[in-house]
Parts: C-alpha cells; structure tokens; sequence
C-alpha cells in the first residue's frame, strides 16, 4: 500500500491548468483590472457631476423663491436681475481664471 501524504509528481494536466490560472491572472490584473478602474471613474464621476448639477439646480430655485418672498414682494424681476447679476459675475470670474490652451499642459 502506498501513503496518501506521499509527495506525487505532477503531471501534464496540472501544469497546464496551473499555467492557464496564472495567464488569467495576467490577464486580470494588467488588462480587466484597469479597465474597471477608469469604468468606476466614470460612473462616480457621472453620479458626482449629475448631483452637482440638481444641487445648483435646487439652490438657485430657493434663492429665487427667497428673494421672491422676502426680499422682493411684489416685484418678482428684481429677484430675477439679482439671479442674473450673480449668474454673470460668477461667469466673469470663471472666464478670468481660464487659461490658455498652450498653458494648461
């Protein structure tokens, strides 16, 4: 009778299945492992841009509602030209610290 603990050589079948498991490892981590990655980024950054926006979104329709009721009562285009003043000034101010194609790089 033979030991069950006796050291066995391998043979074809596990070299190739050991060679086949580490070539889908490579695989994973040098091909599918970046290309989940830049999908992740994608996608939070979409989730992360989309709830930006529906916040400015929200905060500008208080604001409005704000100068409306309180600020403004009866003379709704007031509320809507400080919109509009603000809206432009911050504009200005983004288009000032834009710069050039040549120097971003």
């Amino acid at each position: 009778m033979t030991e069950a603990h006796e050291p066995r050589e391998s043979d074809l079948v596990d070299r190739l299945l050991g060679a086949v498991d580490h070539l889908l490892d490579v695989v994973h981590d040098k091909v599918l492992r970046p290309i989940i990655m830049v999908a992740r980024v994608l996608a939070y950054g979409f989730v992360i841009v989309l709830a930006a926006v529906v916040l400015v979104v929200v905060l500008v329709i208080g604001f409005m509602r704000l100068l409306d009721i309180y600020a403004f009562h009866g003379r709704e285009w007031l509320s809507y030209v400080a919109v509009g003043t603000a809206s432009t000034l911050v504009g200005m101010i983004i288009w000032r610290r834009r710069r050039p194609l040549k120097l971003r790089k």
